[in-house]
């Protein structure tokens, strides 16, 4: 409580009396008034401006009166929005011990506490009127500040080759939506970033620690980069406005669409959000509807694909393409189409979604909403005299009906399933309520498909020594002698693979398996006839494909599932940072720092500080060491970053973080042995988060540690 003060009233009346101003014994101002409030009651009975009453607040307190005018960037970067705009205060500048702010109110302890919390610095405090606070934490902490400030680093250009094409006018590929601004950029970046590396997938998750990145490239979902919570949330917002979605609506999980003309060409972008503990979640899924393959293209081996096409040549049945989400089933379907689409032939399609748009089809859109299911649109389709039917998906058994009576009166029907094998669709078609006479009758074959990552022709290391134990057992397991490892370079984003192959299994239907669909055969005698009639297994095919050396035993396993899951965020062959570490999800929910410093004295006690307090850690020796396990998509939650080092410095590691999309957000402390404070500033204007002063104080670094991470996360 105020000197001069009494119970259940503000402090501002005791300042007014103390200051002896006129009508000040009159003041009757609660104690719970807010500041605003207050300080416009004071100075309307006491006659008083606003400045006059802020010199009066400072003598009365003894301290200084804040100059809004000189506010160093750097300051305000040590304080979140959030508490800036809760606890109404503004980071004016600071040194290596000590933050000062400005604030209306004194007394507001919280205030302090909360900006002490964050900062990882002590607090000084100067007085500012409410109204001037205001203002410049309306200036300082513009919607899109923090967007900007992340896009200043990057190469703003990038953005400028991606545009949004409004749905109703799909037919123009030239229009350009008139958006502007940091989130419209920093989004457009994202999009072509993913675009550049043929990601099928983005997905943009919240989490305790921030937001993070992460892409599915060749089948594969790597964390690329982060964000603060605060630009997460806009860009979030930002592809639900080009969605089309409610951004006021946080609760609720949506779905929308939307077109992007890149480098020439269009792609569809299918939009998901959820709500989740830290946020919405989004994932784009995107399409290229107009990059179809041909058969050759799409890399069938000869084997398998002579049989394919002698599944193709049917004129009525069901041909039957099964596989998980992302195997490339609709890749395939569409090569077979145009092997077989010619003048004569009307080709119709019900899909959901179309995923590439063909001269020649007719092509319709499943719309549940308008009552066009695959079943409602196939019997239409069947009235259109069509000769062959693509249907994207059977599931259920009234679409499974139809397409089994349509392939029976002269149409070829080629659909897919999610089974795990080509045998496996005999089953499936049953469960879904198909007779066995109409399954033998009508299925003409069924083909399996996955994909498994190619070898970077750039970095694939031949094999010259004996395999390790890990590749003689995958070798035993798979009765093939790999040719190559993966290593890992620039041209494949430190993967060791670049593009993806199919691996095909083609069931024919012969005599032998009609007669067996009929006597309810077990599955080891469908096997045996299917094996009979030239199948080849997924396994099978996998093996030829690394005894070509076109992929690696390791990769097999992960696609195939044999003996165990393994890792494929880091090539073999390079360093791993958790060698074989499956992280459950409280682990995951440990912050993840690296330690980037030639000095292992230094290291070893920043690791046993982090360690001790339920960090997960990983070291680098040298910034070359630190960008090569970054780019590996590790998901880190901050670097601490040592200034002077022999091969990379610190400074230029820095720089290339704040240039690359993927690691502008990634909060980074710089470690120095100099006391410069001109240095200092200099760092955090270039993208350093904060700063500390070696020798390492365990308690001091710490703090700031988890000042960084908290600044991250609000």
């Amino acid at each position: 409580m105020s000197p001069g003060q009494t119970a259940g009233e503000h402090w501002l009346t005791a300042v007014a009396r103390a200051g002896g101003f006129r009508n000040a014994e009159a003041l009757r101002i609660p104690a719970t008034a807010a500041i605003g409030d207050a300080w416009n009651a004071v100075q309307e009975t006491c006659g008083l401006t606003a400045g006059e009453l802020a010199e009066a607040v400072a003598r009365h307190f003894r301290l200084p009166v804040a100059d809004l005018k000189r506010v160093e960037p750097k300051a305000v970067k040590l304080v979140p929005e959030k508490v800036a705009r809760t606890h109404e205060v503004l980071p004016l500048r600071e040194d290596y011990r000590l933050l000062v702010v400005a604030t209306a109110d004194p007394t507001n302890l919280e205030a302090e506490q909360a900006v002490q919390f964050a900062s990882g610095r002590k607090v000084a405090i100067e007085v500012a009127t409410p109204a001037d606070l205001h203002s410049a934490i309306l200036a300082y902490y513009a919607p899109d500040q923090a967007v900007a400030e992340l896009l200043e680093q990057v190469e703003s250009d990038l953005a400028e080759t991606v545009r949004l094409v409004e749905e109703e006018e799909e037919k123009k590929p030239a229009l350009q939506v008139v958006a502007s601004g940091p989130v419209v950029h920093l989004t457009n970046v994202l999009f072509r970033e993913a675009l550049v590396r043929r990601a099928s997938d983005i997905h943009l998750q919240p989490t305790a620690h921030g937001g993070v990145i992460r892409m599915r490239v060749d089948g594969v979902l790597r964390t690329t980069g982060s964000l603060p919570l605060s630009v997460l949330a806009r860009v979030v917002s930002r592809i639900k406005i080009m969605g089309k979605l409610d951004i006021a609506d946080h609760l609720r999980p949506q779905d929308g669409k939307a077109r992007l003309a890149f480098g020439g060409r269009m792609v569809d972008l299918r939009i998901s959000t959820v709500p989740t503990r830290h946020g919405e979640k989004a994932v784009v899924r995107i399409l290229d509807p107009f990059q179809m393959k041909t058969l050759e293209q799409v890399g069938i081996l000869e084997p398998e694909l002579v049989r394919f096409r002698n599944l193709l040549s049917h004129r009525e049945g069901i041909v039957v393409v099964t596989g998980p989400t992302g195997s490339g089933k609709t890749t395939t379907l569409y090569a077979a189409l145009q092997s077989i689409h010619e003048e004569g032939i009307n080709i119709m399609t019900v899909e959901d979604p179309i995923e590439y748009e063909v001269p020649g089809f007719t092509q319709i859109q499943v719309e549940p909403k308008q009552g066009v299911t695959f079943a409602s649109a196939l019997r239409a389709i069947l009235r259109q005299d069509p000769d062959v039917i693509l249907v994207g998906e059977i599931r259920d058994g009234e679409t499974a009906q139809i397409a089994a009576q349509a392939s029976m009166t002269g149409h070829l029907v080629l659909a897919t399933l999610h089974t795990n094998d080509a045998l496996a669709t005999i089953g499936r078609l049953l469960d879904l309520g198909l007779e066995r006479g109409i399954v033998a009758e009508s299925l003409r074959g069924a083909v399996a498909q996955r994909l498994v990552r190619r070898l970077c022709p750039e970095c694939k290391e031949l094999i010259k020594g004996g395999l390790t134990q890990e590749e003689e057992e995958l070798a035993e397991a798979f009765g093939v002698h790999p040719l190559f490892r993966a290593v890992g370079c620039e041209a494949c984003q430190d993967t060791g693979y670049l593009g993806r192959l199919p691996l095909v299994e083609i069931v024919s239907m012969t005599p032998e398996l009609q007669e067996l669909i009929l006597s309810d055969a077990k599955p080891q005698e469908l096997e045996r006839a299917a094996r009979r009639g030239g199948m080849r297994s997924l396994r099978e095919v996998g093996a030829a494909r690394v005894g070509a050396g076109e992929t690696t035993l390791d990769e097999l396993a992960r696609v195939l599932g044999d003996l165990g899951q393994r890792s494929e965020s880091v090539a073999p062959g390079r360093p791993r940072v958790a060698k074989g570490q499956v992280l459950g999800e409280e682990e995951e929910e440990k912050p993840y720092v690296l330690l980037v410093d030639d000095d292992g004295a230094t290291r070893k006690v920043a690791r046993a500080v982090l360690e001790s307090n339920g960090y997960r850690v990983a070291e680098a020796e040298d910034g070359k060491e630190a960008l090569h396990l970054i780019r590996a998509g590790n998901g880190f939650s901050l670097v601490v970053l040592d200034l002077s080092m022999p091969v990379l410095g610190g400074r230029e590691v820095l720089k290339h973080l704040r240039s690359s999309i993927d690691t502008a957000g990634l909060p980074v402390i710089v470690l120095t042995g100099m006391t410069d404070q001109e240095l200092e500033y200099t760092l955090m204007e270039e993208g350093a988060d904060d700063y500390i002063r070696k020798p390492l104080d365990p308690r001091g670094f710490l703090t700031r540690v988890k000042a960084a991470l908290r600044r991250a996360a609000s």
